[in-house]
């Protein structure tokens, strides 16, 4: 599947209001957004500099995307749930966002939930590579 540049940029921006909703941003969670950017193929400097301005930009609309297919929303929700959770925390404010993507793109209820329970059973630990979603449909 080739995505195209209104859903790669769906995806980053996405990610980038879902690091920002607990109002801190932890160096695990910058560096696995930047693996994600690389990805997706946007420039770096471009996208450390919208994590930095991040928590000062208010006029980011936080509306959830739609995406053009249930699976990269479904990958969107699974490389969500790593990153949010890479400060072993999901945040009350970072679930209900996940939550609210998931409503948007027509997800079965609970769904993202039990992928939070499944991923939180085998999280990588001692910083082993973590391994995203969005790779299989590049």
């Amino acid at each position: 599947m080739l995505l195209s540049v209104l859903d790669k940029s769906k995806y980053l921006k996405g990610l980038l209001i879902l690091i920002g909703k607990d109002k801190i941003i932890a160096e695990e969670e910058k560096k696995l957004l930047m693996e994600v950017s690389n990805i997706l193929g946007f420039d770096p400097d471009f996208c450390e500099n919208a994590i930095n301005e991040l928590l000062e930009n208010e006029y980011i609309i936080e509306e959830p995307p739609v995406f053009s297919s249930i699976e990269i929303a479904k990958a969107f929700i699974k490389d969500g749930i790593k990153i949010a959770f890479s400060d072993k925390e999901l945040h009350l404010y970072e679930l209900n966002w996940l939550k609210s993507v998931s409503d948007k793109n027509g997800i079965e209820p609970g769904w993202g939930l039990n992928e939070f329970e499944n991923y939180k059973k085998t999280v990588p630990e001692n910083n082993h590579p973590v391994s995203f979603e969005i790779s299989g449909l590049i």
